[in-house]
């Protein structure tokens, strides 16, 4: 268990209140060009310009908390292996933490004032590099918003200090209890639920793959009728928030799967989610929202900055018994899953 877990979180909680208020700041204060300008190309994903104003808060700030908690932190744009040692020096080995950090998740959407990013954090005690994300026992995400908004919302979990929420007023300094409360509707009919497909390359293949999904679980379309609705929100701290308020009932993101698909065309696969995009995912357990990897199975993956995750979330075991059995089915008639086995219970 980790040491001071409360201490931590609040530690954590004031790191992410900093970044936060830096960004808001820049984007306030500095053109949209400007920020959307590429500072580099990291391993996982490209950096902006607005990515340099949090990773510059995030350091200055984790090299304080390391006084006091030893860890091995990693984030995208800390050098060429995406992680650091703090306080600098130290054996990583006998480091008591392994910081997980997405400083801006949702960049593209920030950067361009067209919807709210997240801070993520997750801390799991130090087991080396075989540390993954079912080792995290404490998480918060807090939410950057647009310059014209004036709320911000906080979300934190822990082993010992359970799931809590706060709502933050930035004009008037207000706090207010959040709690999270994922949709208990029996269905996704006129809801929102989705396939992820944010960027080129595999957007036509798994636009089919949802649309056959909708009618094999709600039926075919009626005229001048919605039968249901996506949000492609393209941040997935922001997907797990959705899932957790209420606001969507399923999120599956499958790019990884699609990586046959397009080395057969002779290309490259592309932007996939990664473990830090997935860091706060306990949050979103502990609020009752139920996240499985592609095959069904508890979600996991390694503390690093490159590897490709799918994942599926669901709003309740009913919505999740009525997608993830067709979800599954279609997955293998493309040979994006293996062969069911027995034991199997889908996705």
């Amino acid at each position: 268990m980790i040491r001071r877990a409360a201490d931590l979180l609040q530690q954590i909680r004031a790191i992410h209140e900093a970044i936060r208020d830096a960004v808001v700041a820049a984007c306030e204060a500095t053109p949209l060009e400007t920020l959307a300008g590429v500072a580099s190309d990291a391993p996982g994903d490209t950096i902006y310009a607005i990515d340099r104003v949090s990773e510059e808060v995030l350091l200055e700030h984790f090299r304080d908390l390391a006084q006091e908690w030893s860890c091995v932190l990693t984030a995208e744009g800390l050098g060429a292996t995406g992680s650091a040692v703090l306080p600098a020096g130290r054996d990583p080995a006998r480091a008591e933490l392994r910081i997980i950090v997405d400083p801006i998740d949702g960049t593209r959407g920030l950067m361009y004032q067209k919807r709210s990013a997240w801070i993520l954090t997750g801390i799991a005690p130090n087991r080396g590099p075989a540390t993954s994300l079912r080792d995290i026992e404490v998480a918060v995400q807090t939410e950057i918003p647009l310059v014209k908004q004036h709320l911000s919302d906080c979300l934190w979990a822990g082993a010992e200090t359970g799931m809590g929420g706060e709502r933050y007023n930035r004009l008037t300094g207000e706090r207010q209890p959040l709690a999270p409360r994922p949709s208990q509707a029996p269905t996704y009919a006129h809801g929102y639920g989705q396939i992820v497909r944010f960027f080129p390359g595999t957007r036509g293949e798994l636009a089919a793959l949802d649309d056959a999904l909708a009618v094999a679980a709600l039926g075919p379309p009626q005229r001048g009728k919605a039968g249901a609705f996506e949000d492609q929100y393209a941040c997935t701290g922001g997907q797990l928030y959705e899932l957790m308020m209420g606001h969507d009932r399923w999120i599956a993101d499958i790019r990884p799967l699609t990586a046959p698909l397009v080395r057969a065309r002779g290309q490259a696969l592309g932007l996939c989610c990664h473990p830090y995009d997935l860091c706060t995912e306990l949050i979103a357990r502990q609020a009752g929202v139920i996240v499985t990897d592609a095959q069904g199975r508890p979600l996991d993956a390694p503390l690093d900055v490159t590897a490709d995750v799918a994942w599926v979330g669901y709003a309740n075991p009913a919505i999740q018994a009525q997608v993830a059995p067709v979800l599954a089915r279609l997955l293998r008639e493309r040979g994006w899953l293996p062969p069911e086995e027995p034991g199997d219970v889908g996705v």
